[in-house]
């Protein structure tokens, strides 16, 4: 039998794909953080795990626009974990 496997869209290139192949972001008291655990308890948005879908996020200000939310040093923080 196969198992249901949860899919989310990401931000920039809107592709559906595997939660577990994301990063996921949520809106912590204004401010956008990653959430590396999946476990927080606020909306969150998805990204994938490549640099060409940060530097498009980047570009388009997707955090702020879907989160609505402060991204002061997550694009620094996605960079830095995708390397």
């Amino acid at each position: 039998m196969n198992k249901h496997v949860p899919m989310r869209m990401c931000m920039a290139c809107r592709t559906m794909k595997p939660k577990s192949e994301l990063i996921r972001f949520v809106n912590l008291n204004g401010t956008a953080v990653i959430d590396s655990k999946m476990k927080l308890q606020q909306r969150g948005a998805y990204l994938c795990k490549s640099e060409e879908c940060a530097a498009l996020l980047r570009k388009k200000h997707g955090i702020e626009r879907h989160l609505k939310a402060e991204a002061a040093g997550v694009y620094d923080a996605i960079d830095s974990f995708l390397k």
